[in-house]
């Protein structure tokens, strides 16, 4: 959004700091829909948007505080479940067998 006074194209924490706030949120929101975890959040707004980690790890952790439940039911999406990889390749069929075999 650009103003002709102003000397950002984006809120400059310095100038703007809400709304660079507002922006970083809208950003690590958008990686949320990317299903990232925090760290490749936190790397990829450095690369990409030129965010210091400090500012996204700060952000993120005041989401992640006022929305706990969010977050909660996130980490589980995103995690890989160990129990579901065990049952994997070989390992199916072996379980599959002894399901055979004890009905």
């Amino acid at each position: 959004m650009y103003r002709p006074n102003s000397h950002h194209f984006l809120p400059c924490f310095h100038c703007q700091p809400h709304a660079y706030i507002r922006m970083v949120q809208h950003l690590i929101e958008r990686c949320l829909l990317l299903h990232m975890s925090r760290d490749e959040c936190v790397k990829a707004l450095a690369d990409h948007a030129n965010i210091r980690p400090l500012i996204t790890l700060t952000v993120w952790k005041e989401l992640q505080k006022e929305n706990s439940d969010f977050f909660r039911a996130y980490f589980h999406t995103i995690s890989p479940n160990p129990f579901l990889a065990k049952f994997t390749g070989s390992e199916r069929c072996i379980m599959r067998r002894q399901y055979l075999y004890w009905r």
